[in-house]
């Protein structure tokens, strides 16, 4: 009877909410109306329509349309099927909330009805309380947003009423694209009222605001789920879970953003877990959960997306979105967000990450864990690897990969789509963009391959559109497809417009330029109408032209490696042809002159080894010089003259340490700030260190809060392969306004597994020798501070510290002000450097 009974009870509600896509039902479960089936949600942020967005693409000069189709086309390539934004209401909106009918709303009316054509859902945000300027300066827009401002508005009733207002018209208001309502488009299945408020005052004005607003979206006849940010003032989470809504929103950015470089390392732990403190809220318990905005701030790794999907289904998400997609025409120089990084063109391995996230969002069960990292590094049909930069996807019918992988489908035969960059068993090429194969029927796939991409910069850095940050190139490559049902000698034909590239076929090998082709199985036919997915059309192909063609060279040269092994100089070099000679040349200061040739390795990718014999101990100085026709370019420097000649007076070189082979230098001060992450609070960093030159970075060690600095050059953990001779780390420190203090020193392994020692300091600097046998298994401090700030700060895995010669960073910090006694002056822990001490004469 009690079955019967419920099961009436879902039918009743079910009918009430007939029309809609989805409803929240009574244990806050996100749930398809036909079916009753949990509804599952993953995609992106995207913002084109407005603010620096939509003036950037004007200051190119580019068809906004145009972008919209292009950007959306992307997205429906990489199976993205929820977008959502906050609108900027300060552009589409008065100081009395009245709806203006303008460029930005019809650019955005435009956008929904592209992304409604490539089945994607939408959860409109119609509040953002930005200001339009980011990164420059606000306009004055005389909205209601711009008078009050974010946290006036939640609690001036004028600001309120003018929300009110707002809300009331816009949820009406008749796209002229799809000739629907908002209300009434079945795409647009959810709203979040407003982005990202910052309450002030009693909690019951809280509850209040949210019920107002709610109330006034409802009143346009608006039955679709109605959600509220929960985790931006957690302080009035209980006035959020208490009010008239049916789910609650969250956010993460579990690196910090805006680190104006690229973050190193691996950061898994970072997103191990996404912790929910709100459960003890009677009234939480009933709400569905979405995550609005969600990225890797400054990571370009592509194994951080599938992770975080799989922490998110653990914490019963069902609905999540990236922040922010990058429009094709901005993403050679990220400027849209310059934290933010993410385009098919232009980070490939990003986007196909995103791809493998959102068939894990969608794969994994709601609220099951899966341990803690690294054993959940393998969950549903989904593995990572931060070792191999790797994520992948291995399904009965899919395979897709972010890098180089030697997994083999359990059955090829049975594949239907396939997705990657770099090389796999089923493909090999020689390119580095994106490349998509889709099964139309048997014995006929489609085949799409995007350009190459070179990086020229760090595309996290300050940015500019006057900045080119990466660079795509349109080239032949080799690939080799071998899929059991094309076989051998197939047939392939461009069907993308303006494609006149004729392949030719031997065996399973083709050389393939960027496009569209459609490939057939010896003695098939072409199939033709068909669509991908149910959304992407044959002879589809979208890609961007260069954005220049000058050139760039971009070369890091390592800060220090040992005597006695090879080392390797690579470049991108961008805008050279096959004639070109590129050559290295120096010398090790006061030593011989050494010149070696740099060959191409992959597309604008130079490299050359200096042998042993060249590397005695000191500095190697050198030049890398380009010789094409009759004219010279040298680096550093873009000098254009002969070098060689008598009259040639630039001297400009790239420099490279060589240390002795028994002690490898860790972190520097002075040298290493580049890699060295501290708290986003901390003051002062940075001041003299003992000697002439040296700098030494300092931070609080009263404890008060947990201060850290961590990092460890790249070019070191190279060096560390072969260091299984370590016999202590130093560290050169000292502690000021105080005789004495102790400080913790954590070697962090790049599974995530770390071993710390406490060591003491005194007040003047000082060799502090910590033999490695000290150290014992220990957490990890979370730098940069995951966001929000609820989120954890220390993490600890039950896998064991690899060793020294798998070294991925370093920490130091303070230890907790129990532990520390009592203390009248605020003091600081300087540290100038720290160093491994091997065995003395052991090559390392």
């Amino acid at each position: 009877m009690k079955k019967i009974t419920a099961l009436l009870s879902a039918l009743l509600f079910a009918a009430s909410v007939t029309g809609q896509l989805v409803y929240v039902d009574k244990k806050g479960v996100l749930r398809y109306t036909k079916d009753q089936t949990e509804a599952i949600f993953f995609g992106v942020n995207y913002t084109s329509p407005f603010a620096y967005g939509y003036r950037s693409h004007k200051v190119l000069g580019a068809d906004l349309k145009k972008a919209i189709d292009n950007d959306v086309y992307h997205l429906a390539r990489l199976g993205v099927d929820a977008f959502r934004v906050h609108v900027w209401d300060t552009e589409i909106t008065d100081a009395n909330g009245n709806l203006l009918q303008n460029d930005h709303l019809d650019l955005f009316d435009y956008l929904i009805s592209k992304l409604k054509e490539r089945n994607i859902k939408i959860l409109l945000t119609p509040i953002a309380f930005w200001g339009n300027g980011y990164p420059e300066q606000d306009e004055n827009t005389g909205s209601f947003s711009y008078i009050y401002g974010k946290e006036k508005a939640l609690v001036n009733d004028t600001a309120i009423r003018a929300q009110e207002n707002y809300m009331k018209q816009f949820f009406v208001h008749v796209n002229p694209y799809t000739k629907l309502s908002y209300k009434n488009d079945p795409d647009v299945i959810a709203t979040e009222i407003n982005n990202e408020p910052h309450h002030s005052g009693p909690l019951a004005g809280a509850t209040s605001y949210v019920n107002r607003l709610a109330a006034a979206i409802r009143s346009t006849g608006w039955k679709k789920p109605v959600f509220y940010n929960i985790s931006e003032s957690p302080y009035y989470a209980g006035a959020v879970a208490t009010a008239n809504i049916d789910g609650v929103s969250f956010q993460w950015y579990p690196t910090g953003l805006v680190a104006n470089r690229t973050l190193q390392g691996n950061l898994l732990p970072n997103v191990d877990h996404y912790r929910i403190p709100f459960d003890t809220i009677p009234a939480f318990a009933n709400k569905a959960r979405m995550v609005y905005e969600f990225d890797a701030g400054d990571v370009l790794q592509p194994v951080m997306y599938p992770a975080m999907a799989r922490s998110f289904r653990t914490a019963g998400f069902q609905w999540a979105t990236q922040f922010a997609y990058d429009p094709m025409a901005t993403a050679y120089a990220n400027t849209e967000y310059q934290t933010h990084y993410l385009n098919l063109a232009y980070t490939p391995e990003k986007a196909i990450s995103l791809l493998i996230a959102g068939k894990a969002f969608h794969q994994l069960a709601r609220n099951k864990s899966y341990g803690t990292y690294p054993a959940d590094s393998a969950f549903g049909n989904t593995r990572i690897s931060y070792a191999a930069q790797l994520s992948e996807w291995v399904a009965p019918t899919e395979f897709y990969y972010t890098s180089n992988t030697n997994t083999i489908p359990a059955d090829a035969a049975k594949l239907e789509h396939v997705a990657g960059t770099g090389y796999s068993p089923v493909v090999q090429y020689s390119g580095t963009g994106a490349y998509f194969l889709d099964k139309v029927e048997g014995g006929v796939w489609r085949l799409e391959v995007m350009p190459d991409v070179l990086q020229l910069r760090d595309p996290f850095e300050k940015a500019s559109l006057s900045k080119e940050v990466r660079r795509v190139q349109w080239n032949s490559q080799s690939m080799e497809i071998s899929l059991p049902d094309l076989g051998d000698d197939f047939s392939i034909a461009a069907v993308n417009e303006g494609n006149t590239w004729q392949p030719v076929v031997n065996g399973k090998s083709i050389h393939v330029y960027p496009g569209t082709y459609l490939l057939v199985k010896k003695g098939h036919k072409a199939a033709t109408g068909k669509k991908i997915n149910g959304v992407i059309a044959l002879h589809e192909y979208v890609a961007p032209q260069p954005v220049r063609t000058d050139l760039v060279v971009s070369h890091q040269p390592l800060k220090e490696v040992s005597a006695g092994q090879p080392l390797t100089i690579r470049a991108t070099i961008a805008g050279i042809d096959s004639s070109a000679q590129v050559w290295v040349e120096g010398s090790r200061l006061g030593g011989e002159w050494l010149k070696a040739e740099m060959k191409l390795t992959g597309p604008s990718r130079y490299e050359t080894t200096i042998p042993t014999s060249a590397q005695l101990t000191g500095i190697l100085q050198y030049r890398l010089i380009i010789k094409q026709g009759d004219q010279f370019i040298t680096y550093p420097g873009h000098h254009t003259s002969d070098p060689h000649a008598w009259d040639s007076w630039q001297q400009d070189t790239w420099e490279t340490f060589i240390t002795a082979p028994y002690t490898m230098s860790l972190l520097n001060a002075t040298s290493d700030h580049d890699i060295i992450t501290l708290p986003s609070y901390t003051k002062n960093a940075y001041t003299a260190g003992s000697t002439p030159g040296q700098l030494a970075v300092r931070f609080d060690g009263r404890g008060t809060k947990t201060d850290t600095i961590t990092g460890i050059s790249r070019a070191v953990q190279v060096r560390l392969k072969n260091s299984s001779r370590a016999k202590m780390v130093v560290v050169r420190a000292r502690v000021t306004n105080s005789s004495q203090a102790e400080a913790r020193i954590a070697l962090v392994g790049n599974n995530g597994a770390a071993v710390a020692a406490h060591f003491q300091l005194s007040d003047t600097f000082r060799d502090i020798e910590i033999p490695i046998d000290l150290f014992k298994k220990d957490e990890v401090l979370l730098l940069p501070r995951p966001y929000p700030g609820f989120m954890p700060l220390w993490f600890k895995t039950a896998a064991i510290f690899p060793g020294i010669g798998e070294l991925d960073k370093i920490e130091i910090s303070n230890l907790p002000a129990k532990n520390q006694g009592t203390q009248a002056l605020p003091y600081y822990i300087e540290i100038e450097s720290v160093w491994l001490k091997l065995v003395e004469h052991v090559q390392i």
